[in-house]
């Protein structure tokens, strides 16, 4: 997937927190500690290890190809990526009000680390908080 092909469907899969720019993917893109997983053109995951520790940048999914397994997929190659990597940790930021993406990584063995009130911006100006989330690589 380019830049481009990124960017539009992580603007399909989210409001909250606003969508990525093509021109921040292309950045990562060009970062030698983030790496990118793709399930075909429905859903992407980008990552990040550095120090002993996996980020979970974002995760994207298409509408119409949620509760298929994609998240569920991505994230369980996440994981190995990150272990690959070096990494003992991984941890991860969601909107508080995202059920589903909270249970898939609770199912996964992440657990709410904190919390950061007013963190995301809604595209109608109201702010909601993220969940941090962390999980032990052993």
């Amino acid at each position: 997937m380019t830049p481009a092909d990124l960017a539009a469907l992580h603007a399909r899969a989210f409001t909250t927190p606003p969508p990525w720019s093509e021109a921040a993917f292309a950045a990562f893109l060009t970062d030698p500690l983030a790496f990118l997983l793709v399930e075909g053109d429905a859903a992407f995951l980008l990552g990040r290890a550095v120090a002993g520790e996996a980020e979970l940048l974002t995760i994207a999914v298409a509408p119409e190809s949620r509760r298929r397994g994609l998240g569920r997929k991505l994230l369980a190659r996440f994981l190995y990526q990150a272990r690959l990597r070096g990494a003992a940790t991984a941890f991860l930021e969601v909107a508080e009000d995202n059920a589903p993406a909270r249970a898939l990584y609770a199912a996964q063995g992440f657990a709410e680390s904190g919390r950061r009130p007013s963190y995301y911006a809604r595209p109608d100006g109201t702010r909601i908080g993220a969940v941090m989330m962390l999980r032990t690589l052993a």
